[in-house]
C-alpha cells in the first residue's frame, strides 16, 4: 500500500495531501520497528507532501511525529528546517533521529527561535553548544546555560562566560549549573572580581552570585562525602537516591548511579534524562533503588521534562512490575557491550 500511495498525482490539493499524510502516518505509527523499504515508501509520501501543506498542518504533523524514533532522517530534517520555527520547535527540541551533522547545519543556519529550540534538547554535545554559544542571542545564551545536558567544551564555556559576562541571569546560570568544576568556577570568579572591580552587575561583595558560586562548590564536596557514607553502609542509595531527586539535582545524581552501576557520567545523564523511562527503570531497579525513591527520581524527570501526572503514575506502575533479576541481566549487557564497543 505505501509503495502505492508514492504515486501520487500532481494536482491534489493541499488539504486532499494533508489527509492522505495523515493517514499514512497512522499506518506507519502502528509498526513499532518497520523495515527499511516501508521507511523509504513512508519518507517518499511525506517529502512529497509537505512542500505543498499549509503551516499549520505542517506544524501538527510535525508535533505528531516528532519523538518518533522510526522517523526517517530526510523527513526530521526537512521538518526540524523548516523556516518556520513553529514547525520546526518540537522536533529540533525531541527528535531522536537527528544526529549532531544534522543539528549543527540547523544551528548555523537557522533563526534565533530554532537555536532555542536546540538548545533545549535533553543532551547536547559540545561541537553543537559551541555553535550555539557563538551564534545564540541572549535567550540561546541563558538556555544553553542552564541546561545540564548541554556539554560544554572548554571553549565553548570559555566563549558561553565571555558572551554572558554581563547578563546576570546567565551568570547566575552558569555558577549554579552542577558540572561545575573548580578550575572553571575559579574563571568565573576572575570574571566576577573583573566585572565588580569596573562597578558592573556584580558590584555588591556579597552578590547573590558569589553565593551559589560557593554553594555549587559545596555540593561537589557534598557528593563526594555521599559516596564516601555510601560505601561504608552510613547511607542507603535510596536515602541519596530522594535527596537529590527532590532537590532537583540531576547532574549529582547521575554521578551517583554512575558511581554505583560503573557506567560513565555521560551515560548515566542519558539515561536519567532521556524521555523514555524505561533506561533509567532497569537501572533503578538493577540496583535495588525502592518504589519510593524511584518515585521521587521520576517526579525529578517530570518536573525537567514537563511529563503528566499519568505518565508518571504509569512509569511508576511499571517499575513495580519489573523483574529485578530480568533488569540485573539487562545492566550486565549493556556494560558489556560497552567495553566492547
Amino acid at each position: 500500500m505505501l509503495s502505492q500511495l508514492t504515486r501520487m498525482p500532481a494536482e491534489m490539493s493541499s488539504d486532499s495531501r494533508r489527509q492522505l499524510l495523515n493517514a499514512v502516518t497512522d499506518l506507519f505509527l502502528l509498526d513499532e520497528a518497520p523495515n527499511d523499504a516501508v521507511q523509504a515508501h513512508y519518507g517518499d509520501i511525506a517529502l512529497r507532501s509537505l512542500p505543498h501543506l499549509e503551516t499549520e498542518a505542517r506544524r501538527d504533523y510535525a508535533d505528531r511525529v516528532a519523538e518518533t524514533p522510526s522517523l526517517p532522517r530526510e523527513v526530521a530534517v526537512t521538518l526540524a528546517s523548516d523556516p518556520d520555527a513553529d514547525v520546526a520547535r518540537l522536533v529540533l527540541k525531541l527528535s531522536p533521529v537527528l544526529t549532531d551533522t544534522d543539528l549543527a547545519a540547523i544551528a548555523v543556519t537557522q533563526s534565533q527561535r530554532h537555536l532555542v529550540a536546540i538548545a533545549e534538547r535533553a543532551r547536547l554535545s559540545e561541537s553543537v553548544t559551541e555553535i550555539l554559544v557563538e551564534r545564540g542571542d541572549r535567550e540561546v545564551l541563558h538556555t544553553v546555560s542552564a541546561n545540564e545536558g548541554a556539554s560544554l567544551s572548554e571553549k565553548g564555556f570559555d566563549r558561553l562566560v565571555e558572551r554572558g559576562g554581563h547578563d546576570s541571569e546567565i551568570n547566575l546560570a552558569i555558577t549554579t549549573r552542577s558540572d561545575l568544576t573548580p578550575d572553571r568556577a575559579q574563571r568565573v570568579m576572575r570574571i566576577v572580581e573583573q566585572l565588580s572591580d569596573e562597578g558592573g552587575l556584580w558590584s555588591k561583595p556579597n552578590s547573590e552570585a558569589l553565593t551559589l558560586a560557593r554553594q555549587a562548590r559545596q555540593q561537589r564536596l557534598e557528593i563526594k562525602l555521599l559516596l564516601a557514607d555510601l560505601a561504608a553502609g552510613a547511607r542507603a542509595l535510596d536515602e541519596i537516591t530522594t535527596m537529590l531527586a527532590e532537590e532537583d539535582r540531576a547532574f549529582h545524581l547521575a554521578l551517583v548511579f554512575a558511581q554505583v552501576a560503573s557506567l560513565s557520567t555521560d551515560q548515566a545523564l542519558r539515561v536519567l534524562m532521556q524521555r523514555d523511562a524505561s533506561g533509567i527503570a532497569v537501572a533503578c531497579r538493577a540496583l535495588g533503588i525502592g518504589s519510593d525513591a524511584f518515585k521521587a527520581v521520576l517526579e525529578l524527570r517530570a518536573r525537567r521534562m514537563m511529563f503528566a501526572k499519568s505518565a508518571t503514575d504509569d512509569d511508576l506502575r511499571a517499575y513495580a512490575a519489573l523483574d529485578p533479576a530480568m533488569a540485573e541481566r539487562t545492566m550486565r549487557f549493556l556494560k558489556l557491550k560497552t567495553k566492547l564497543s
